[in-house]
């Protein structure tokens, strides 16, 4: 079957065919005729039958076309009508079946409408190449505000990235949300996305009841004590996590104990990842008696390597580990010296300056590292002194 493009079906085209289905008798201006047009003929060129409600309210700024039955070829219509659309800011269409090849032509149709800013695709059956679709949509859409896609369940997707998107509380209330209702995610990444507070705690309560998810990444994102304290009563409940990275999230000894308060429930959790956190030695303590008085804890592997602990920690460790042997806590040295001696410190702005003078490509990680060994102090910002 012939692709239909947009420019042949859009309102300045020359296609005038006279349209079997009658317009409104009274006089519309040029534009909203010819939107109408537009629709009608693609209806009848893709030969699907065309929604009247469309047609009556296409110069509204909502259009709900919810339960409508539009499937993929419906959608195809519509999106050659909204082309060029003024008129409409929220388009809603969702239990329509619209699938990956709907969900395609609408991407197609907002790379050239910027008005419509509020759209709705939930339960369509998207699938795995919708969500393809919908990613590329976002990537390139610059006047969406808002995006439903609630029901679109995909249960192939094993990983997923979503680092470096700034989705702050009110994204960390969704993510939550799909926590709680996806069975098929085992590895996700929600590093540098800024969740914190009412969205550290969304998310942990959508971990809370997950039953698949093995990694999850939420380093970089200023949980603080109460995302560790909602971390810790979703870890007194949750059965599947075996990795959990915090790194750099404003943990204080405080939040470790809450922390630890969920760990003496969990059996599942192997890694722990908490560096570069405000934690002393009382938030070393309290991790490795956890794991010393939880007989059954999995836990292999804790990471607090910025921490300096003193000769007490040692004799615990070194207790604990007679009874799990399998332990591996990694930490910065003992009574104020470094496991290691330091290298000799770099100046910050010959690095960059060298970086840029031999035009190095660096990508998001390798800035990360480097951020992470000129920034030592932990204050977000770079001494050049």
């Amino acid at each position: 079957m012939s692709t239909i493009s947009f420019e042949s079906l859009c309102p300045h085209s020359n296609v005038h065919s006279v349209s079997p289905y009658a317009l409104p008798e009274k006089e519309e201006s040029n534009k909203e005729a010819t939107i109408a047009e537009v629709y009608l003929q693609a209806c009848r060129l893709v030969g699907v039958v065309p929604v009247s409600y469309f047609i009556r309210n296409h110069d509204s700024p909502t259009m709900t076309l919810t339960h409508y039955g539009l499937g993929h070829l419906g959608c195809k219509a519509l999106a050659i009508a909204l082309v060029t659309d003024m008129h409409i800011n929220t388009l809603e269409l969702a239990n329509n079946h619209i699938e990956a090849e709907g969900a395609e032509y609408l991407v197609e149709m907002l790379r050239a409408n910027f008005t419509i800013q509020h759209l709705d695709l939930s339960n369509n059956y998207l699938q795995s190449a919708g969500a393809e679709h919908v990613a590329k949509l976002l990537m390139d859409n610059i006047s969406l505000k808002s995006l439903k896609l609630s029901g679109n369940i995909n249960s192939k997707i094993k990983e997923l990235d979503l680092s470096y998107n700034t989705f702050c509380g009110k994204g960390g209330e969704h993510l939550g949300q799909m926590l709680a209702n996806n069975e098929g995610l085992e590895v996700l990444d929600l590093s540098w996305n800024h969740l914190r507070m009412k969205g550290a705690v969304a998310l942990c309560a959508g971990l809370k009841v997950n039953m698949m998810l093995k990694h999850l990444d939420l380093s970089w994102n200023g949980f603080g004590n109460e995302g560790a304290l909602a971390m810790g009563e979703a870890l007194k409940f949750n059965n599947t996590l075996v990795q959990l990275n915090l790194n750099n999230n404003r943990l204080t000894n405080e939040g470790v104990g809450m922390l630890c308060r969920g760990l003496e429930f969990n059996d599942t959790l192997r890694v722990l990842l908490l560096a570069y956190n405000s934690v002393t030695v009382e938030g070393a303590l309290a991790l490795v008696n956890v794991v010393k008085n939880t007989p059954k804890t999995a836990l292999e592997e804790i990471n607090i390597c910025n921490v300096l602990v003193n000769e007490n920690f040692v004799h615990l460790l070194e207790a604990t580990c007679q009874e799990h042997p399998g332990l591996d806590v990694q930490y910065g040295g003992v009574g104020g010296f470094i496991a290691k001696k330091p290298p000799k410190r770099v100046d910050p702005m010959k690095v960059i300056q060298v970086c840029s003078q031999s035009s190095i490509p660096l990508d998001r990680y390798q800035i990360e590292e480097l951020i992470q060994r000129l920034d030592r102090d932990r204050t977000g910002m770079v001494d050049y002194r």
